[in-house]
């Protein structure tokens, strides 16, 4: 029975495999079958990928390399029909059935292509001398379905390209809001479902992306800086002179634990790979926003983003390594960045690390001259 089920699991898999091989077929519009079997030899590599005519040497690739810079040079992709084939497949789920996505930048190297248009400053350990962590090249911004457990399998569902003029909030919004719109499309989410779990790494701006995205069903999970300042919501105007009602309330200082009450919710437990893990959270915090920057436009008041906060200490990493020593009012040299969630309609929710994670890939400026150009990248040739 069990080899009988074995046998039905791996024809469901093939079966799907296949119908998403003819559905990637039918969004090549131009030179469909030279990039249809150049991506079957790119997935069939045995390594990285640093040279486009040891492609054409795939036994998958049965074409002479001309064919296939003819392919690249002419070639066509209907990249919205592409997304919505991406949406309709099966995706992991959680326990709830709700669905976990992540985005972040990564960001494709083109140190050599000096006069590659629109080329940005990308945030990545240069291999150039180890130090340095910028390089030249395209930042894409991926958006891909997250799996349980403990595996790195991702289910790639979007990729954008972030320009120089371009807003990174902005272009975050309305990546998150056309993918969802996607997957409702494709039934992958009915009104009743849980809302949609957008992960976020820091450098976003979580409560600007939780402002434009209010109108969403859909939640964000996010990371802040530990230094981050919160206020409890604004209690009755005290006094009996008339005035304007106070806005904020008690502040939450995330380094000083003197400012913290006691948590709405706390949770302790043993993980075999982190030890003792301790959640705490807080309900109904917000941060002051002032006229600056992305908010200097804003019109009227400015809203007050209320969510959660949840802070999450851990004993020791993976391997019995020490975690960075954070804890809520515990100084450090270099404060570890915090995370917190936000959903749609005004609100964030989020936990604070105790670990530090890897900087975020955002885009900065024009490249840098001073960083040498590093051994050919894998992901392209220039």
């Amino acid at each position: 029975m069990d080899s009988l089920q074995d046998d039905a699991a791996r024809v469901e898999a093939l079966t799907g495999l296949s119908r998403f091989r003819r559905e990637f077929y039918e969004c090549l519009t131009l030179r469909a079958d030279a990039l249809f079997e150049l991506a079957d030899a790119v997935l069939c590599a045995g390594g990285p990928v640093v040279s486009l005519p040891e492609l054409s040497l795939e036994a998958v690739h049965r074409r002479g390399h001309g064919a296939m810079y003819d392919a690249l040079a002419q070639g066509h992709i209907a990249v919205s029909r592409l997304r919505m084939a991406l949406a309709g497949l099966e995706l992991p789920r959680g326990a709830d059935r709700q669905l976990s996505i992540a985005l972040d930048v990564t960001p494709w190297p083109r140190p050599d292509a000096e006069c590659s248009p629109e080329r940005l400053h990308c945030h990545r350990p240069c291999r150039c001398d180890g130090v340095r962590q910028t390089i030249p090249g395209w930042p894409y911004q991926v958006a891909a379905a997250l799996g349980g457990g403990r595996s790195s399998w991702t289910g790639p569902l979007d990729a954008v390209r972030l320009g120089p003029e371009d807003d990174p909030t902005e272009v975050t919004a309305t990546q998150i809001r056309d993918l969802r719109a996607r997957l409702q499309r494709a039934g992958q989410w009915r009104p009743g479902d849980p809302p949609v779990l957008f992960v976020l790494d820091s450098g976003y701006d979580l409560v600007r992306l939780t402002w434009l995205l209010r109108d969403e069903p859909l939640r964000l999970l996010g990371r802040i800086r530990a230094d981050r300042v919160m206020y409890a919501p604004a209690g009755k105007r005290r006094g009996t002179n008339p005035g304007r009602p106070p806005r904020h309330g008690a502040q939450f200082r995330l380094a000083d634990p003197a400012t913290h009450p006691a948590p709405v919710q706390e949770s302790a437990g043993v993980h075999d790979r982190f030890g003792q893990v301790l959640a705490r959270c807080w309900g109904r915090l917000h941060p002051k926003l002032d006229r600056r920057g992305s908010w200097a436009d804003h019109e009227g008041e400015l809203p007050l983003v209320e969510g959660t906060l949840v802070h999450l200490a851990i004993e020791h990493l993976p391997g019995n390594r020490a975690p960075s020593r954070y804890g809520c009012g515990t100084a450090t040299p270099t404060p570890p960045r915090t995370t917190s969630t936000a959903s749609g309609g005004s609100s964030f929710d989020g936990s604070i690390s105790s670990t530090h994670s890897a900087s975020s890939s955002r885009p900065s400026a024009s490249p840098d001259p001073a960083c040498a150009p590093p051994n050919r990248p894998t992901g392209g040739c220039g």
